[in-house]
Parts: C-alpha cells; sequence; structure tokens
C-alpha cells in the first residue's frame, strides 16, 4: 500500500534547471513516484535529455521537456500552455531550481575584490536567481490560482543567502596561483532575496491553499579537491552533499506531508548554518 501522506503520484509538476546536477535528482525523484514532470531549461535537446536521465525519458509521457530561459515570462506561459494542452490542469508543484553562481574556477575579473566586482555580472546573477524566481512564480502561481486547487511553490535557496561565505576557504587559490579568489557578492545577493519573496507569496496566497517555502541546502559541484576538503573541514558532517540527499526534503515540500507548513524555510546542510 502506497503512503499517501507522500504521494505525488499524478500531480503535475515544473522543475527549473531541471537537467542540472541537483534538478535532475529533482526530476527523476517525482517521476519515480508518478508524478508528471515537466523540465524547464535554457538547453535542452535529445542528447543531453538522454545523458542526463537515459533514453527512457524521451519515450514517457510522464515527462515533458521546455527550452525556458526563466527571465523571459513569454517562454514560461508559453510551456504552461502546451503542459496544460497536453496534461489538462494547471501545475500543482513549483520546484524553482535553476540558478547561477560563480565557482572557484572563474577568472580574475569576476572573483576579485567586492570594490572592483563588475555590475553587470551582479545584474545578471541576480536576474536568473532572484528575478527569474518572482518570474516564474508569477507565471504559475498565476494558473494555481485560476485553477483554484492550491499547491507548492518550492524556491530554492543557499546557505549563502542566509549567510556570508567564508572567505578563508577559498584563500588557497592566491596561494596556488598568486591571484586571490574573492566569493562573490552577488550569489549571496540574490539568493537572501529569495527568503523574503518566499514569506510575502506565503502570506500572499495562504488562504488559497498555494504554500510556498523555501529548500535550503549545500549545492555540491566539481569544485577541486582542496576546496572540498576545505569546506568539509568546517562542515560539523564532515562530508560534501550527495546529489540526492535533498531528494525527501522535496517530496515532503510537494506533498501533504507539509500541508500546514508555508513560509518556512526547510534547512539540509549538513549543519553548516549550526555554527
Amino acid at each position: 500500500m502506497s503512503d499517501q501522506l507522500f504521494s505525488v503520484e499524478n500531480k503535475i509538476c515544473i522543475v527549473t534547471g531541471g537537467l542540472g546536477q541537483i534538478g535532475k535528482n529533482f526530476v527523476q525523484e517525482l517521476w519515480k513516484r508518478g508524478a508528471r514532470v515537466a523540465v524547464w531549461g535554457r538547453t535542452v535537446n535529445d542528447e543531453r535529455i538522454a545523458k542526463t536521465l537515459g533514453e527512457e525519458a524521451l519515450k514517457t509521457s510522464a515527462l515533458r521537456f521546455y527550452s525556458v530561459d526563466i527571465t523571459k515570462k513569454e517562454e514560461m506561459n508559453a510551456a504552461l500552455d502546451d503542459m496544460e494542452a497536453v496534461w489538462g490542469g494547471a501545475p500543482d508543484v513549483l520546484v524553482n531550481n535553476a540558478g547561477i553562481d560563480t565557482q572557484p574556477s572563474a577568472p580574475p575579473e569576476v572573483s576579485g575584490p567586492f570594490e572592483n566586482f563588475p555590475e553587470e555580472i551582479f545584474r545578471e546573477v541576480v536576474d536568473v536567481n532572484l528575478v527569474g524566481t518572482f518570474l516564474a512564480c508569477q507565471a504559475v502561481g498565476a494558473r494555481m490560482v485560476k485553477a483554484g486547487k492550491g499547491g507548492s511553490i518550492i524556491n530554492v535557496g543557499s546557505i549563502y543567502g542566509m549567510l556570508s561565505p567564508i572567505q578563508d576557504i577559498y584563500a588557497y587559490k592566491k596561494e596556488m596561483t598568486g591571484v586571490p579568489f574573492i566569493k562573490p557578492v552577488a550569489y549571496s545577493a540574490a539568493k537572501s532575496g529569495i527568503y523574503n519573496l518566499t514569506r510575502y507569496l506565503a502570506t500572499y496566497w495562504g488562504k488559497q491553499g498555494i504554500r510556498v517555502n523555501t529548500l535550503t541546502g549545500v549545492w555540491r559541484d566539481t569544485q577541486d579537491e582542496i576546496f572540498q576538503a576545505n569546506f568539509c573541514a568546517r562542515m560539523p558532517m564532515g562530508r560534501m552533499s550527495q546529489e540526492n540527499e535533498y531528494n525527501g526534503a522535496l517530496i515532503f515540500l510537494a506533498s501533504q506531508a507539509s500541508s500546514f507548513m508555508t513560509g518556512s524555510n526547510l534547512v539540509i546542510d549538513g549543519g553548516w548554518t549550526a555554527w
């Protein structure tokens, strides 16, 4: 007997950035639990889909793929129109996962001192991470309101939206290359805005049954071994996360298991923010 408390079966879900490192895990988890999942991404083609999710992903009617730039509302609305035509209903779940960041491998012109950080890069990062989430909430939330059946919006946050980066972790870059790496301000500023956007929408849509929460994690990437060692040394659990360790939190927020939870921030970070 299936556990209906955590069921997402037949729910219509959207995962932005759904072919990315964490996004693909969200897509796979929802899909295997019987949800219908629309994958939105900037670069969507059969080759990438097959490589990321397997050949079966191209054959199932439970998955649909859309080339969507989340900074362009008209592209989101076009995808939503197609989804409603095919699946016959408004979305039940939106996972705002898409985002960009500046990695430790970034060139000096975008990873130097705050005083010299390029305005155009700041605007780009804020545009994708914060404005893109705002636009997706607008577009999908409007469909949820019109359908009148409620829904769950899950905005993906980051520990760097809650706390300032520890710059010491990146000091080895200067020792190795002679060029300092400063974790830039843009990502932190953009992600911090997600938390109050979440709270605002939770209160705005609360009586219409649309729940809005943030899922915060330590997003594992392909950083070099020295960075990972420095990071893990400050992590209470002593390791980076696995790619699938946010799936349980996702299903909790997408299902009736979190039916009285809105405006909250669910932190899955190995204890980083407990210091």
